[in-house]
Parts: structure tokens; C-alpha cells; sequence
């Protein structure tokens, strides 16, 4: 009997316990229930403060959150990522590990507004170049040579036969201090764009202050419009692989105040194929833009302010081309040719240029002393100050610090 007392009076503690522990409101703490994966948006995984792990389900982030970024932030094949206009995501300062990406199958729905863009910048207290990754997506469209590759650094899929693939919206998104290096031949871009197809929405977009390339796209059909490329230290523009692409009103610009030296920087660097390796594939680059300007007003010299190489067509029309400031250099006004493969002859380029040479138009491919029969692209180039694409289309990102252009 006294052992059942006992019992009884342990079992009305434990009750107690109990309703007071449910009575008080204590938290929950979410550790046990943590797996690195984010199915849906009340999933414990989903912490404002720590914001990484695969998502695999529709998961929102709200514009009335800090967001800090701290790792990877992969969104799986069928689920969405939204940003809603007017967030702003900062990424913790830790290199390659830091970055989003869009998986073959995601998608990405960053549907911002002028007056309420988003922004993904680094949360360091002094930003630099290359404190975090980047933004990449990985879609379905065709790539040059047919089939899928493997990303520049990711071990992630892209490519395939869906031209008209849609990995979501990208519009009124600003990313800035990315381009996180792995080692000298693998980096991260501003933004990379993997094969990704014409059903994807990419405008209005600004890339600053990157630590490589701003943007660069490998292969796919995706259209890019109103896109601000600010001090990269590497290229402004950059597409290889069988891009197949519009752009319209793209603006390329290094500051006066801007010194980081890579080895060959350029505003345009278009290759047909993969680093030049498969001269034979079909379906090599052939991109269109139309309204360009690229300017160079730093002390740094410029490699080449349009560099068309390794097989890639392009037919570019409304550019200008800018030296500002008497510091200001460029190796070359527009080269079209490479040791491994001249541009297509079908190239064609209608471009102003401003205090530069503008007679600087190399056609003949034959850098690396082979005889290679010269280039017959077309460069219809004038001395001015005009066209190209107006900077007031970029208020929206707040950047103020365009030179003023003059011959």
C-alpha cells in the first residue's frame, strides 16, 4: 500500500509539472527537429537568422524579416522560392560556402519593384568583393554540343532540350560583393545563369562591386533587359557555351575609384563553346543585344572593351563604347579574335566610341602565329558621345555614380 502512495503522489507531481510547463508559455527551442531541410514554411529550418538548407517545398521570405544568409540556400527540383519585393537578404562574409542557388527544376520568384527592389548584399561590417558566392540558377535549356554539363563550381547539372525552360523571375534584384573564389580557375559570378531557358524572366537586374564576372551566362536561351554591371573585377558581360540570347540596355561600368587588377578584364568576353575546347559543336553562341554602353573611367586598364571569340556570333546594335577620364585605358576597342578560334564571320557590331581609338578593331585570328584565315565580321564604328543606354533606367538601385560621357 505505501508503494502505492508513493506511485500515486510521483504521477500528481509529474501531472503538475505538466500543466504548469503548458501554462507558463515556455518557447520551444528548435534543435531536435533540425535536418538541413526546408519542406515547408513552418518549418523550424526556416530561421530568420541562419537562413540555409535545401528547400523542397514553396517556402516565402517576407520583406518585414532580417534576413542573414549563412550557407547554402538550394532550392530543389519542384519547389519555389519567392522573395517578396523589398527584402533584403544579407549573406554572412564566409567565402564559397555562402551562396543561392536555383537546382534544374526550382524556381526562383524575385519579383521586386522599383520602389521596392531586393537586395542580397553581404553582412560584414566592411563588405568586400567576394565575401560570398553569388546567385546561380541551373535550367533545362539547350547548351552547345547538345546534352547537360556540370557547373564551374557546383556539382550540379544544367542543360538539356527545353528552350522555352522557366526557372522563375528574377526583376528589380540587386546583388552586390559576391564572386567568392575556390581557387584560380573556379569562382563564383555576380549572377550565373546554367542553361537556363526562355520561360525564366530576367530584368532589371544590377550586379556590384563582384570579385569576378558581374554575370555570365552558360548557354540557354534566357533574355536579359536592363542589366547594370558595376566594378567587377573580372568581366562585366560574359557568355560562353551556345548562349542563345537577347539583351537590351545593358550598362558595363568601372569607377574612377576602382583599382582591383585581374589579369584580362574586358566589358564583353563571348565565347561559342566552352573555353574554346569544342570548336565543332552545334549550337554555339549567337546573342543579340541591342542598346549597350561600357565604360571604363578607372586607372586600371581594360583588356578589351568588346572581346567576341571561339566561334560566337553576335550582332550588336546602339553600343557606346567609353574611356573617361585621362587615366583611362583599353588594350583593344573590339577584338574578334583568340588562339583557340576567331568570332563567327557572321559577326556584326554598330558601336560609338568616345575617346577611344576606334580604328582598334582587330579581325585577324591569328594571335598565336597559326594561319588561320582572317575574321569577315562586320564593325561599323564612329567617334561620339552618344547612344547606347541611358543610366536613368537604373535609379531604382540607388547607384548615382555615372561619369558623364563626352568626346
Amino acid at each position: 500500500m505505501k508503494r502505492l502512495f508513493l506511485s500515486s503522489l510521483a504521477i500528481a507531481a509529474l501531472l503538475v509539472a505538466s500543466c504548469s510547463s503548458d501554462d507558463d508559455d515556455t518557447p520551444t527551442t528548435p534543435g531536435s527537429t533540425l535536418d538541413g531541410t526546408i519542406a515547408s514554411q513552418d518549418d523550424d529550418d526556416l530561421i530568420v537568422t541562419d537562413l540555409k538548407g535545401d528547400v523542397t517545398g514553396n517556402i516565402t521570405l517576407a520583406a518585414s524579416e532580417a534576413w542573414i544568409l549563412t550557407g547554402e540556400l538550394a532550392v530543389k527540383d519542384g519547389a519555389t522560392l519567392t522573395i517578396e519585393a523589398g527584402t533584403t537578404i544579407k549573406a554572412t562574409a564566409g567565402g564559397t560556402n555562402v551562396f543561392i542557388v536555383v537546382e534544374q527544376g526550382g524556381k526562383i520568384m524575385a519579383d521586386g519593384t522599383a520602389a521596392a527592389p531586393i537586395k542580397i548584399t553581404s553582412n560584414a561590417g566592411n563588405p568586400r568583393p567576394g565575401d560570398w558566392g553569388g546567385l546561380l540558377i541551373n535550367g533545362k535549356a539547350p547548351i552547345s554540343g547538345g546534352g547537360t554539363s556540370t557547373t564551374e563550381v557546383l556539382p550540379l547539372q544544367y542543360g538539356g532540350t527545353e528552350p522555352a525552360d522557366n526557372s522563375g523571375i528574377l526583376d528589380y534584384v540587386v546583388v552586390e560583393y559576391t564572386g567568392a573564389r575556390i581557387n584560380g580557375e573556379k569562382e563564383f559570378n555576380g549572377i550565373t545563369l546554367y542553361g537556363v531557358g526562355s520561360g525564366t524572366v530576367v530584368s532589371n537586374v544590377a550586379a556590384i562591386f563582384g570579385d569576378d564576372d558581374a554575370i555570365e551566362m552558360f548557354g540557354g536561351t534566357v533574355d536579359i533587359t536592363n542589366a547594370l554591371m558595376v566594378n567587377a573585377r573580372d568581366d562585366m558581360f560574359d557568355w560562353t557555351q551556345g548562349w542563345n540570347g537577347n539583351g537590351s540596355n545593358w550598362y558595363g561600368l568601372r569607377t574612377a575609384d576602382f583599382t582591383a587588377i585581374s589579369e584580362d578584364p574586358r566589358g564583353i568576353e563571348a565565347d561559342g563553346n566552352l573555353d574554346g575546347n569544342s570548336p565543332g559543336d552545334a549550337g554555339q553562341s549567337d546573342a543579340t543585344i541591342n542598346g549597350l554602353t561600357l565604360v571604363n573611367a578607372g586607372i586600371i586598364e581594360m583588356a578589351d572593351m568588346i572581346k567576341i571569340r571561339r566561334g560566337s556570333n553576335a550582332t550588336i546594335t546602339n553600343a557606346l563604347v567609353a574611356l573617361v577620364g585621362n587615366d583611362a585605358t583599353a588594350s583593344d576597342f573590339v577584338d574578334l579574335t583568340d588562339k583557340r578560334g576567331y568570332a563567327s564571320n557572321s559577326v556584326s557590331i554598330t558601336v560609338t566610341g568616345a575617346n577611344i581609338d576606334i580604328t582598334d578593331i582587330k579581325f585577324d585570328a591569328t594571335e598565336d602565329g597559326t594561319d588561320i584565315p582572317a575574321n569577315t565580321g562586320t564593325v561599323n564604328a564612329t567617334a561620339g558621345a552618344t547612344g547606347g543606354t541611358d543610366p536613368s533606367i537604373f535609379a531604382w538601385t540607388g547607384f548615382t555614380d555615372f561619369p558623364t560621357i563626352t568626346n
